[in-house]
């Protein structure tokens, strides 16, 4: 679609502070409980008055401004003053360590590193340049740099409304990196401003509409579902102050569209099962009379009570559990797409769910099945490539324009992709037999005593896996008679998954891990998922030895 500068994110903040100055745009939790509101008239003037700052360093055109914090108000707004003060962002996960941070506010040649509410900048900050300038965000650490409160407060805003064009760079996104060093990933105005109009057949979103943010912002699929869609349709964006304090954000935001990652959906799904066994949940949901009580209960203490849509993202959710929530009365579905197609892919349409899938290609996706069954996708939120990588983006754009996903997949008669795997992730046994581990893997973290698992056995017989037990297996197993307990369910575990595989596929034996796979040891993303070459390496010595007991549950030793 061709779309006008007036229809581009930043001409839909200019409309709604026209036209809608007194409706409040943000929420931001201020501490203890309290939180401050910003109506479009009150986020566009703090907004403006940046902006005018950023004017007044006379930096270079279009340079590129880093933006490294957790999620805030103030986030999205320094997003809008950057791009009215005509630069670029380049947004950074707030759990890097030191050494990434550096690697890329130097590959990004940034000129200036906005810093927000961070848990580690003691640790971080020694990985800024010397020099580099910084402007804090409210809630930011201490001595982070020029306070934004004082700048605004000290400037006047900016009068006009600047617009950037369609093909301009709007952001250069890094990877979050499983796998190697983190790419820089351009979008451009076009692309952000599009992709939201072409979302809004899917789910309709409107000024209605509240959306609490708390998966990072440094994210596309944060930045699309969060800001983009925010700024195009207007509706109310609330921000989760801490983990701590989460179920409390979320209880007072309600959302009425909410999206996760796998690993928080089956959390929530334990902490039901905690207080309420499944067979009694199981039996009182199929009484008439009283499964809309129990529903309704059960979804109100999750804070989705309101939720007409919840999707999930970033890596596969069992079938069974996203079963378990669609019984509930949650419109729970799962979508696909890449940081390389500004989350733009595919999603199973309300009405329309074909649960196990990922859907059918979003309005303007085309997909195909392409050597050794890749997923090739071609979308308009496609990249304009890689920054200063012009080979790694020949490698994974076709000369016609389908990206390489790295993801395997089929598509059925009726147009719905299914991912079965990652074409790097296929490992082959010492039998020469190959497997796909993420099939695998979400047949184990439905168990209630599984956190996380990873699938592996390069040069094995058979391969096995490693298991992060739950916060509920790490409280049992602190006595010899819980220990018991999970040694018994996780062989009864292994023997049902086995029944379901292929003979090369059959794990020879579980192995429960003591550490605990977070982000700040470097063993999942920001997005949680597996740092799976991180986890292999971490715990390989053990690999030989945990083979030869010839056990079928085996325990790292404390």
């Amino acid at each position: 679609m061709d779309i006008q500068t007036d229809q581009l994110l930043l001409g839909k903040a200019y409309h709604w502070e026209a036209n809608t100055p007194d409706k409040i745009y943000l929420t931001q939790p201020i501490g203890n409980g309290a939180v401050r509101d910003y109506t479009w008239k009150q986020a566009m003037d703090e907004a403006r008055r940046m902006a005018a700052h950023l004017r007044s360093l006379d930096l270079p055109p279009k340079s590129h401004i880093a933006l490294m914090g957790k999620n805030s108000a103030h986030w999205i707004l320094t997003d809008l003053a950057v791009w009215m003060a005509g630069h670029i962002t380049v947004p950074l996960y707030p759990t890097l360590n030191a050494d990434t941070v550096r690697q890329i506010l130097e590959h990004s040649e940034s000129k200036l590193l906005f810093v927000g509410k961070l848990d580690d900048w003691e640790q971080m900050k020694s990985g800024v340049p010397d020099g580099l300038p910084m402007i804090s965000l409210p809630l930011a650490p201490p001595e982070s740099g020029l306070k934004w409160e004082k700048i605004v407060a000290e400037t006047d805003p900016i009068q006009d409304n600047p617009h950037r064009e369609p093909g301009e760079v709007a952001t250069i996104v890094y990877t979050s990196g499983t796998t190697g060093t983190p790419k820089g990933i351009m979008l451009d105005f076009g692309t952000m401003g599009e992709v939201p109009q072409l979302s809004r057949e899917m789910f309709d979103p409107g000024p209605e509409d509240r959306l609490i943010s708390y998966l990072p912002l440094a994210h596309v699929f944060e930045r699309l579902v969060v800001e983009a869609f925010s700024l195009c349709f207007c509706y109310h964006l609330f921000f989760a102050e801490s983990l701590d304090t989460f179920q409390a954000d979320l209880q007072r935001a309600h959302p009425t569209i909410f999206h996760s990652v796998p690993r928080l959906w089956l959390k929530f799904q334990a902490g039901v099962f905690a207080k309420m066994p499944p067979e009694k949940l199981d039996r009182l949901l199929s009484i008439p009379i009283l499964s809309w009580v129990v529903r309704r209960k059960i979804l109100k203490a999750l804070g989705l009570q309101d939720a007409r849509i919840a999707v999930s993202g970033a890596a596969p959710l069992p079938a069974e559990v996203i079963h378990w929530y669609r019984k509930l009365g949650l419109e729970l579905v799962e979508g696909y797409a890449m940081t390389e197609n500004f989350a733009y892919s595919h999603f199973n349409q309300l009405g329309h769910v074909k649960v196990g899938t990922v859907g059918v290609s979003n309005p303007g996706v085309e997909a195909k099945i392409g050597e050794g069954g890749e997923v090739l996708v071609k979308s308009p939120g496609t990249m304009m490539g890689y920054y200063k990588a012009p080979e790694l983006t020949a490698e994974v754009l076709t000369p016609d324009g389908f990206l390489r996903t790295g993801d395997m997949g089929e598509i059925d008669a009726e147009g719905y992709l299914r991912i079965t795997g990652r074409v790097k992730e296929l490992f082959k046994t010492s039998k020469g037999k190959y497997v796909a581990p993420a099939p695998i893997e979400n047949k184990l973290v439905v168990h209630p005593y599984i956190e996380q698992a990873c699938v592996t056995g390069l040069g094995f017989p058979q391969p096995f896996a490693l298991l992060m037990p739950s916060e509920e297996a790490q409280a049992l197993a602190r006595n010899d008679e819980g220990r018991k307990k999970i040694q018994t369910a996780l062989e009864t575990l292994l023997s049902q998954v086995n029944g379901t595989l292929d003979p090369h596929e059959r794990l020879q034996f579980l192995a429960v891990v003591k550490d605990e796979w977070v982000i700040e040891n470097g063993l999942i993303t920001p997005t949680m998922k597996i740092k799976r070459a991180a986890v292999e390496k971490l715990y390989n010595p053990h690999f030989q030895g945990w083979a030869g007991k010839k056990a079928p549950v085996v325990w790292e030793a404390a």
